[in-house]
């Protein structure tokens, strides 16, 4: 009671006396305040979530929001979805007239024929651009064959039985009752009626076709009907539920295995049905539109991974199972079922080869395009049913989903972000990955390697974990450095810094990225901004690990570090990787790290302090640069303005942009801990990235993160750039604009 906390001024002696029994009443009731303020604050904070979650379905649903980002199919599904809404009306008065041989008393009965007769020439016209896109333009994440064309047969069948049923309609009663044919509320029907009624239809004909056009209208309609829940249209009923039953946890959060939990029987993914409910929808939910995989880094450079096949495979495997356990087909009437077959016959993969394999090695030269073809036609071929294997013997990993599959996947999030229906593909794969580590320990021997350098010494490199903090004096050695403070000389000095500095990993261990650490330590001392590091008391963040399947490392690194941070009472972090940032924000909070601990990424801190005036880039930097998006600090926590701002503040400098950026940006490649493992088929995927970046012609590839930044290097020298392309961090560029310094703009 002795400071106010706020001021650091002594407060009044007299606030408070234990010997007033009214103090006490006020206390309480200062207390109940509190505590309502506080319920409503926590009650409003709740309003307000359920309007913005409310909001963002609408815009999900009926605003098509991510349909949209390719505007001419989004516009093309949105004629199709509000076209069918429309046209409910219709249908049922072109039943009624049928049935009651009158139609139904809708008001301004002439305008809703004329919006009627507008709505399925606009949906017509939608269905035939949809064939067009598909067999013409022949787009390669649309599946092509019957299948797949069949509901363009059947939209395209009601609209025309529409059309000839109000035609032969229209045709009939003119013959009755004479008078114009050509009425202006109907201009497409009565076209149609003019154009029989010159080809010499008589009445009694038209009569007869009104009749037949009527059951085939109805016909189709109902056989439609019975077609959507046995095929990908039955989205139009799951896609709605699955979107709001999306996650409300920030993007790309991984749920934590209770790994002390005694009853369980197994950890991870093995079998189809130990999914979530959510997981199991989203199968369900699925459109097969392909847009997960035009985007994936995977199915781009030749890998036998497609977030589309992931879901369509798993659907399948699920259903087949299902069937087989129950001895109940979904699709198929009891009468007509074979039960002795639902039993011996399954989906499962074939044998895959490497999809594609470059000549030349790798991206071959700059410029190489990037494509889904190869590893849309393998996955196509490889996963058929087996007539004489029983579900029982489909194994989930190996069986319906490979090895290779699971251990190509960046974790980019760049599929779940294109997904209009709110599918998460990521949680799957890891999901699978950690039953594979945790339960069978099967992992590629690059990423084994550097799990076991992790628990051993700190690093993937396996480098001594006492010389995690060699980069302070390493710092301290270069020009015009001042000292860093560690935590542990805080504490001895009676210090509580404001903002503790997490060097990472990469930041500690890797020379290149000790670069931009130095830059960043720099910047923050110009700026006057108090900080401390933890030097050799920090500990690998363990996102790699986690990504990589291994729960129980990255547990055990979260845990230890979360200590250490509550030791000293932190309560703002800065790092200079993206992938710490998640971690540390959005995933520590699971094992004891408080929620009210501010964690921030270095590219948002120094555009703040730019702003602020507390750092000036006076310097002019002449370079043309071209900036990547790290999926981490962009798709996980939708940072991708800081980054320019940053780089717009820098006189001399021209930011240009990449075909793919911001949320369509593509992966470098390292996310998932691919960092650490082998490409063995395709295309590498950091130097089909470069070889995008470097189309742009620019003099530096930027970026925000020092696994993008490492990438983004070695594809350069793969591409055989790098005596005119340098890959450099945000906090360089600025750092040589605040100090003008040459050395700070140096590679290695």
């Amino acid at each position: 009671m002795g400071r106010s906390s706020d001021t650091g001024r002594p407060s009044s002696p007299q606030t408070h006396d234990p010997s007033d029994p009214e103090n006490d009443n006020r206390e309480e009731m200062l207390s109940l305040s509190s505590f309502s303020t506080t319920a409503a604050l926590a009650s409003a904070a709740t309003g307000n979530e359920q309007t913005r979650r409310g909001w963002d379905f609408a815009f999900q649903v009926f605003g098509h929001r991510k349909l949209l980002k390719d505007i001419r199919s989004g516009l093309m599904h949105l004629v199709i979805f509000y076209g069918f809404i429309v046209l409910q009306f219709g249908a049922v008065d072109i039943i009624w007239k049928g049935i009651a041989g009158s139609a139904l008393p809708f008001p301004a009965y002439h305008a809703f024929v004329l919006s009627q007769e507008i709505t399925v020439l606009l949906v017509l016209l939608a269905i035939l651009y949809g064939g067009f896109r598909r067999y013409v333009e022949r787009l390669r994440r649309l599946k092509r064959g019957w299948k797949p064309s069949l509901v363009l047969w059947f939209i395209g069948g009601i609209m025309l039985t529409v059309l000839f049923t109000q035609a032969f309609e229209r045709l009939h009663a003119f013959e009755a009752a004479g008078g114009s044919l050509y009425v202006s509320y109907a201009p497409v029907s009565s076209a149609i009626a003019e154009a029989l009624h010159g080809a010499g239809i008589t009445q009694a004909a038209a009569g007869v076709c009104y009749e037949l056009f009527w059951w085939l209208h109805y016909a189709v309609l109902l056989s439609f009907l019975v077609y959507v829940p046995q095929s990908k249209h039955f989205h139009i009923m799951t896609a709605p539920v699955n979107l709001w039953l999306r996650r409300r946890t920030p993007p790309g959060r991984l749920e934590p295995l209770d790994l002390e939990d005694e009853e369980a029987e197994s950890f991870g993914v093995g079998e189809v049905e130990q999914f979530t409910s959510k997981q199991l929808l989203d199968l369900y939910a699925c459109v097969e539109c392909g847009r997960c995989t035009n985007v994936c880094p995977a199915s781009n450079t030749g890998k036998l991974l497609s977030p589309m096949h992931l879901i369509i495979k798993l659907r399948d495997h699920l259903t087949e199972k299902g069937a087989a356990i129950t001895s109940k087909s979904p699709w198929v009437p009891s009468l007509s079922r074979d039960t002795a077959k639902l039993q011996t016959s399954a989906h499962m993969m074939a044998d895959a080869s490497p999809v594609w394999v470059q000549s030349g090695g790798g991206a071959a030269a700059y410029g190489a395009k990037t494509t889904i073809e190869p590893t849309m036609t393998v996955q196509r071929q490889a996963w058929n049913v087996h007539e004489d294997t029983p579900v029982s013997d489909v194994a989930l990993i190996g069986g319906v989903m490979t090895e290779s599959e699971l251990w190509s996947c960046t974790t980019c999030r760049n599929c779940e972000d294109q997904c209009p229906v709110g599918n998460e593909h990521v949680d799957k794969i890891i999901d699978m990955r950690r039953y594979l580590v945790l339960m069978e320990g099967r992992i590629p021997a690059e990423g084994q390697r550097a799990m076991n350098n992790i628990e051993r010494q700190g690093n993937p490199w396996g480098l001594p974990r006492a010389e995690r903090a060699a980069w302070l004096k390493a710092y301290e050695a270069t020009p015009a450095a001042k000292p860093v403070l560690t935590m542990q000389e805080a504490v001895r000095r009676n210090e509580q810094p404001e903002l503790l500095l997490w060097a990472g990993t990469m930041g500690a261990y890797d020379q290149r990225s000790r670069k931009v650490l130095f830059a960043f330590v720099r910047l923050l001392q110009e700026a006057g901004i108090p900080f401390a590091v933890l030097g050799g008391e920090e500990k690998n963040s363990g996102d790699t690990a986690r990504r990589m399947g291994n729960e129980l490392l990255f547990q055990t690194l979260c845990r230890d570090n979360v200590e250490t941070l509550q030791r000293y009472g932190i309560r703002h972090i800065v790092t200079i990787c993206p992938h710490t940032f998640n971690s540390l924000k959005h995933e520590y909070g699971d094992f004891g790290l408080p929620r009210s601990v501010t964690v921030e990424h270095h590219t948002t801190m120094l555009a703040r302090l730019v702003a602020q005036g507390l750092l000036r880039p006076a310097h002019s930097v002449k370079e043309r640069i071209v900036y990547h998006d790290s999926c981490y600090l962009g798709r996980y926590n939708g940072i991708y303005d800081a980054p320019r701002q940053l780089l717009a503040a820098i006189p001399g400098l021209n930011l240009v942009e990449m075909e793919r950026n911001r949320e369509n940006g593509m992966c470098c490649g390292a996310g998932g801990g691919l960092m650490w493992m082998e490409e063995r088929s395709g295309m590498r995927v950091n130097e089909a990235r470069a070889s995008q970046a470097l189309e742009t012609s620019p003099t530096v590839i930027g970026s925000a993160c020092p696994y993008c930044l490492t990438m983004m290097e070695d594809g350069i020298k793969q591409l055989g750039a790098e005596e005119t392309v340098r890959a450099r961090d945000v906090a360089e560029l600025l750092a040589e604009s605040v100090f003008g310094k040459p050395e700070a703009s140096v590679s290695s």
